[in-house]
């Protein structure tokens, strides 16, 4: 090798690694729902640090998974997932070990966040917000009020055509599950013959799938009851305070969204950085003040103003009461018979 070509080598070779260094690559890029986080997060992070960073929106859980599985993680720093995908991000080796030295605002979560069963410890995830899923129902323009999943999946006469179930895959199905008093995350293709016969049923007394507007259906009593997340149910809750939430008596899921650093990512230790910037208490109760969800954040759910949780009172459920239901788990190669049941269920007559 001559002298001059190893020059010129040496330099450009220096030169890519001058611009992926992790030193210098401070332009975090966080995947995250929309309006999940507060509109200035990014600028009171640069504020608060000196890192630049952006926000990129992914609709789905399923939309950024596809994303990443196709590029190894690489392009994002950050990702806002629920729990069954960052479990699945952990086994596929694209979420980097949680670094805890890095991250002292882990100490604001409450123990039970720490101790979760798809991730004891918080070895590759971060939980964000977490709750439950049951009834949400207009109690002024119902009958009775609704106790049982029962009472969604096979409505009395007078609310047939005025129901709505969430649509996605996990929570669909969650609905029968627990109707059937099977785990949210069951695997046995009998039960889950008896828990599609059941939805197929359902589906003849249904409004429509709604993710996203069943709670302006309440409000407006196209809907008097619907499938609905805790914090979902709130946004109907502050326009119409005769709507109420109910987890029925066969119980709830527990779900979570969660904060993973990519382990493609060039700038790690400002991912840390940011995650414990919205460990923050006062940064993550924006997200229970605005989002109104429940967040993991003691020192932010201690923070939260009266009149806040009496409005809501779902919000004011006790952590405690929380974790008693199953947390939804990566159900590994039975989420494509999950796809297939679901797609059995609406294409149903």
């Amino acid at each position: 090798m001559t002298a001059p070509f190893a020059l010129r080598f040496s330099a450009s070779v220096l030169g890519a690694m001058l611009l992926a260094s992790p030193a210098l690559a401070q332009n975090l890029v966080i995947s995250n729902w929309d309006g999940y986080m507060a509109p200035d997060a990014m600028d009171a992070f640069k504020a608060a640090t000196g890192i630049t960073g952006e926000v990129v929106k992914h609709a789905t859980n399923e939309e950024i998974m596809g994303k990443l599985v196709a590029s190894g993680g690489k392009g994002y720093d950050v990702v806002f997932v629920s729990s069954p995908f960052a479990e699945v991000l952990n086994k596929l080796g694209l979420a980097e070990t949680i670094d805890h030295a890095k991250v002292p605002n882990l100490a604001n979560l409450y123990p039970e966040a720490t101790s979760l069963p798809y991730d004891p410890g918080n070895t590759f995830s971060v939980p964000y917000t977490w709750g439950t899923t049951g009834l949400c129902y207009r109690s002024d323009l119902v009958k009775t009020a609704p106790t049982s999943w029962n009472d969604l999946l096979a409505p009395s006469d007078d609310l047939k055509g005025k129901t709505t179930m969430l649509a996605t895959d996990r929570w669909l199905l969650a609905a029968g599950q627990l109707a059937k008093g099977f785990s949210v995350n069951e695997t046995d293709a009998a039960k889950m013959e008896e828990v599609k016969n059941l939805l197929i049923a359902a589906k003849k007394t249904l409004l429509a799938y709604d993710d996203t507007t069943f709670y302006s259906k309440l409000v407006s009593g196209e809907a008097l009851l619907v499938h609905a997340w805790d914090g979902w149910c709130n946004y109907g809750i502050g326009e119409n305070k005769d709507i109420k939430y109910v987890i029925p008596s066969e119980g709830s899921d527990l779900w979570l969204d969660t904060m993973v650093v990519m382990n493609a990512s060039q700038n790690k230790d400002a991912a840390h950085q940011f995650i414990n910037f919205m460990l923050d208490a006062k940064n993550h109760g924006w997200a229970a003040q605005n989002i109104l969800y429940k967040v993991p954040n003691k020192a932010a759910m201690e923070s939260l103003p009266k009149e806040l949780t009496d409005q809501f009172s779902n919000m004011a459920m006790p952590v405690a009461d929380l974790v008693k239901f199953e947390a939804l788990r990566d159900v590994g190669e039975a989420q494509r018979d999950y796809s297939r049941i679901v797609s059995e269920i609406k294409a149903a007559q």
